[in-house]
Formats: C-alpha cells, sequence, structure tokens
C-alpha cells in the first residue's frame, strides 16, 4: 500500500507534465490494456452480468411470491373445504405457502380415503367426521414441503455471494498486475516518468474499480434476498401451525 502510495503521490506531482489529448476515455485505456488486465476484466464483466439477472430475476420472483402468497391465505382463511382451497392452488403456484398446502392435503386426503367415512377434508363439517391415523406424518409432511419451498427460494442466491466474495479478490489481481507493469517499465527504462509510470497505474484502478462495481451490488442484494427468505420460511412456519391446528380440531 505504501509503494501505491508513492506511485499516486508521483501522479498528482506529475499532473502538470501531462501532455495534451493523453487524457484517454476509460474505454481507451480498457483497449490499451494488457492481456492479464483484459482478461480480469472480462471475468469481472461476465461475474456482474451474471448477478444482476440473479438480482432482476429473484427480485421478480419474490415480488410475485409475496402478493400470491397474501391472495393465497385470504382464500385459505375465508374457504369451508379445503377442496375450495385446493381449486385455486394453480392460479398461485408461485407461492411457497401453496406447496405446503399441497403437501399436507395430500397426506391428509391419504389418510382419510381409509377411515370410515369418505369424502373431500372438510375442517368444519359436521358430525360423522373422519379421523387422522396420525397427526405427526401430516406434520412431516409440511416439514418437508417447506425445505423444499426454501431451497427454491434459495436458488440462484448464493450466487451472489460468491460473486461478492471473489470479485474484489479478482480486481485486486489486476491491480497487483498493473502495478507490476508500472515497476517494469521503470526498471526498463531507468525512469520514473508519468508516461511510464501512469500505463500501469491505470489499469491497477480500471480492475480495482470493476471488481467493487461487482461486489458492492451482489453484496447488497444477497443480504436483502436472504432476509426475504427468512420472512418467507417464518410465514411458511406460521402457515404450518394453522393447518395443523385446524386438522387436530377437526380431524382428530
Amino acid at each position: 500500500m505504501r509503494t501505491l502510495g508513492s506511485l499516486l503521490a508521483l501522479l498528482v506531482q506529475a499532473g502538470g507534465a501531462v501532455p495534451e489529448g493523453s487524457n484517454a476515455s476509460i474505454l481507451e485505456l480498457v483497449a490499451k490494456a494488457s492481456i492479464v488486465a483484459k482478461i480480469v476484466l472480462v471475468t469481472l464483466g461476465v461475474f456482474s452480468i451474471a448477478s444482476w439477472a440473479i438480482i432482476l430475476y429473484k427480485l421478480i420472483g419474490f415480488g410475485r411470491a409475496a402478493r400470491e402468497s397474501a391472495q393465497f391465505l385470504d382464500v385459505f382463511r375465508r374457504s369451508n373445504k379445503f377442496s375450495e382451497v385446493q381449486a385455486v392452488c394453480r392460479s398461485l403456484a408461485q407461492s411457497p405457502l401453496v406447496g405446503l398446502f399441497q403437501a399436507g392435503y395430500a397426506e391428509l386426503t391419504a389418510q382419510l380415503r381409509q377411515a370410515p367415512v369418505e369424502g373431500d377434508p372438510n375442517p368444519r363439517a359436521g358430525a360423522g367426521r373422519p379421523t387422522l391415523k396420525s397427526l405427526a406424518a401430516v406434520d412431516r409432511a409440511l416439514l418437508r414441503a417447506s425445505t423444499m419451498e426454501v431451497n427454491k427460494l434459495e436458488r440462484r442466491v448464493p450466487f451472489l455471494a460468491t460473486t461478492a466474495s471473489i470479485t474484489p479478490f479478482i480486481g485486486l489481481f489486476g491491480t497487483v498486475w498493473g502495478i507490476m507493469m508500472a515497476f517494469q517499465g521503470i526498471g526498463i527504462t531507468g525512469s520514473t516518468n508519468l508516461g511510464v509510470v501512469a500505463p500501469g497505474i491505470a489499469e491497477a484502478l480500471i480492475t480495482t474499480a470493476a471488481g467493487l462495481f461487482a461486489a458492492i451490488p451482489a453484496v447488497l442484494f444477497y443480504n436483502y434476498y436472504a432476509q426475504r427468505v427468512k420472512l418467507f420460511a417464518s410465514d411458511m412456519d406460521d402457515f404450518a401451525m394453522e393447518f395443523l391446528n385446524i386438522a387436530e380440531r377437526n380431524f382428530t
């Protein structure tokens, strides 16, 4: 870091000697960069594009899941029969609560088919209700479905954590390489002129900036999506308890 500071100080001191027309744009600096710097920039660009695609995809997906979960809960709490809720599941398939309900409903149906009284599970039916053989089996079905839904919600999100952790180091590699090139230029020419030092420092700064550009949005949205997944998991736990309460109250 002390060496980099010395080189930057040299750039500031020599700033007045910069010839006209040498203020190249970033694109020109990238075009004139070494092969190693270009490989680093391309790698960082791939990570950045992929992470932004995941960010937008999950943003849309989580928003849709939240809206459909609210609609599903409204239907679930207003319906008198589980079969009525089952009828709307296909139109609200993006909600993780639908997966839980279908797993619990399938287990209920499998057990109640063997009961003396046949028919669809009806939590608010009157006399002659069928009886569950094992409420614990329903609980296990809901737990298994909850794990599957959480895995679906977390899909592709770990790539953001990978991007956030690895891209700064890739950019740092480009920084180190640029400084090495700067020192190599000084060693070959035997001069500390700005024209010798500046290209390597420019490469170093560009790759560092590219690494931060890829890492900062990735870490921000990874933390945001991790929190959203926790909230969805909490909602699924609450729904599972509500489903089990209805099953225990009406079928045991």
